[in-house]
């Protein structure tokens, strides 16, 4: 796979002040040596820009370009590689990728540069994938976790899970050998005890991965109520522009509005809903259906209701209807300023024995179209994704990736077969098999365990040029 040279440009389509095409493959820099005017590529000092102008074959000056020469290993691909910046116009760049392309260099698949780096042991597999999240960042929180995982944070957890089984796991082969003799190599005990410290680290990984997940996609919130509880004059305001239509006729809002805030560094895909009542058409029975589903689909529910026309029942039975248990809630008691005198406890006294419950801070007395008490909302809503934390700690590893959080619970069933069998005096023949499921599931995370479908599939997703 690595005995050809591949190119592809490193910049985004449209015009620029800059465009980059790079270039990977042994004999990259032979490659443009003939049509670059500048220093001879061929022996130019690694890691340097040269300048000059770049021609075509016919001779023709294609651009005035810096030419940046990387040596094997000693480049993002571990193999040498060429970077020319150029002007960005799409023309440019196009005929720099026709004049490689005729040199010898064959187009680059999405995702090449990164996969030749992972071949060729530069990234482990999850470093690979932090590439591409870290491209796709589009908060503060994201580009934190993506760049924790792209220095090995993932990787390094589960490496150092892998070694601890792997050492245990030497043990317990080793008996299979002396099968016969009926010997113990591996002490039960520990291997017990090494079980369940795995697993409980395991454990608070695939926790992180509801936080770490919501992160990166967006933590989709549900704006949901009655009509005219003021849910689109809510979204107005958290947006701070008129995006939604607001008027005092009941369902004005048919169907679902989606835009995007960014809150202390973390990005949120708000959800504007149709009022949750009986439809009086077919439309708006559409738009109230399509509600309940966005809300059984979203990891945070913002429950708006209007303080002077909804009664405790109401509000009851609305909550009741939309909660469930991985629900997180934030009940917004709007229009403060017609009942000013609205309490807490008038909604949620202690004699309501529900399914779900608002602590206090979560209960946000509001008047939305002034945008009364806004900010407290955006420190409540932070404070709910990150559980009070109030950001994300740098040095945390948190998970964000399915692929990632599917291993591991596979990993995890694996290990509490093999606790089950340490505990009824399982066979080590069958331990081993459970043993080696486990650090196979772990391995293919870093991708110590590989196969071509699951690299094809993970750099598919690339964008080309990287």
């Amino acid at each position: 796979m690595n005995s050809d040279i591949i190119i592809a440009t490193a910049t985004p389509p449209g015009e620029g002040a800059i465009g980059i095409v790079r270039l990977s493959g042994s004999g990259s820099a032979d490659l443009f040596a003939p049509y670059f005017s500048g220093r001879d590529l061929r022996d130019a000092p690694a890691r340097l820009a040269h300048f000059g102008v770049l021609r075509d074959k016919e001779g023709n000056d294609i651009d005035e370009v810096l030419i940046t020469v990387y040596r094997a290993p000693a480049s993002y691909t571990g193999e040498d590689a060429v970077e020319v910046s150029c002007h960005g116009s799409p023309y440019i760049l196009q005929r720099i990728l026709q004049l490689g392309g005729d040199a010898g260099a064959r187009p680059a698949q999405p995702g090449e540069f990164s996969q030749r780096a992972f071949l060729n042991g530069k990234l482990d597999l999850s470093q690979a994938e932090a590439v591409a999240d870290l491209i796709a960042s589009r908060s503060a929180a994201a580009h934190r976790i993506a760049l924790q995982q792209l220095r090995g944070g993932v990787g390094n957890e589960i490496t150092e899970l892998r070694q601890q089984l792997i050492d245990f796991a030497s043990l317990i082969e080793l008996e299979l050998d002396f099968g016969e003799e009926d010997v113990e190599f591996a002490d039960r005990g520990q291997l017990t005890e090494l079980v369940h410290k795995i697993r409980r680290r395991i454990d608070a990984l695939t926790t992180s991965f509801r936080l770490g997940n919501a992160i990166k996609e967006g933590v989709a919130t549900v704006i949901a109520g009655r009509p005219n509880a003021g849910k689109s004059t809510l979204l107005n305001a958290l947006l701070n522009e008129d995006r939604a239509i607001v008027s005092d006729i009941p369902g004005t809002t048919r169907d679902t509005i989606e835009e995007s805030i960014n809150v202390g560094g973390i990005g949120f895909r708000l959800i504007d809903t149709a009022g949750i009542r009986d439809a009086t058409d077919t439309i708006e029975a559409m738009g109230v259906a399509r509600t309940l589903q966005r809300v059984a689909s979203s990891h945070l529910l913002v429950y708006v209701f209007d303080v002077v026309e909804t009664d405790p029942a109401t509000l009851t039975a609305d909550l009741d209807r939309l909660y469930r248990d991985d629900l997180e809630l934030v009940v917004v008691a709007n229009k403060m300023d017609l009942n000013p005198y609205t309490k807490y406890t008038h909604y949620f006294g202690e004699a309501y024995e529900g399914r779900w419950t608002v602590p206090r801070e979560r209960f946000i007395p509001m008047i939305a179209r002034d945008k009364s008490n806004l900010g407290y909302l955006q420190s409540t809503l932070l404070d709910v994704v990150t559980e009070g934390r109030g950001g994300i700690d740098a040095q945390e590893v948190i998970l964000s990736n399915a692929r990632h959080y599917d291993a591991l619970q596979r990993a995890d069933q694996a290990l509490e077969r093999v606790d089950q069998g340490l505990r009824t005096g399982l066979s080590q023949d069958f331990i081993a098999m459970d043993i080696r499921q486990s650090l196979r599931d772990l391995g293919e995370i870093t991708g110590e365990i590989t196969t071509d479908d699951l690299l094809g599939n993970i750099f598919s997703n690339f964008c080309i040029g990287k």
